[in-house]
């Protein structure tokens, strides 16, 4: 079975030229756990995502692979 990307929290990290360490940091989160959402191979909680999305300051839609 195919797994599929769900989020695009690497893809707008890159656009906004911020690091996983720095969202990290930003969020007060283990850097694994940021590195595990940017591969996919765990997803953050609605509410985290909603942080994220602050963070970078976009809307959380563009985090989302719809």
């Amino acid at each position: 079975m195919e797994t599929k990307d769900l989020n695009r929290i690497k893809v707008v990290l890159a656009d906004k030229k911020r690091t996983n360490k720095w969202l990290a940091e930003t969020l007060g989160k283990d850097p694994a756990t940021v590195s595990k959402w940017c591969t996919n191979s765990a997803q953050p909680t609605l509410e985290n995502l909603i942080e994220i999305a602050r963070c970078l300051e976009v809307d959380v839609k563009e985090l989302l692979r719809i």
